[in-house]
């Protein structure tokens, strides 16, 4: 048998191209979802602790330190 040939019940070869399986992701991609909750929460982590570090090296809160750029 050829590649791409299938027997029926008689025996007989379909020589039609084989249809490949169709795979469908039914995970949301938009909108909340688990996902999109991890990474808002590790985003939230990274920003506290970069303003905690901002703090104890500059000696300032992050208000402070805004508020002295734009002056």
């Amino acid at each position: 048998m050829a590649h791409g040939q299938v027997l029926d019940s008689d025996g007989k070869a379909n020589v039609f191209a084989i249809e490949p399986q169709v795979y469908v992701d039914s995970t949301q991609q938009f909108g909340f979802n688990e996902y999109a909750e991890k990474l808002n929460g590790r985003l939230a982590m990274i920003g506290f602790v970069s303003a905690l570090i901002l703090e104890a090296v500059t000696g300032q809160g992050v208000l402070s330190w805004l508020f002295h750029l734009q002056g």
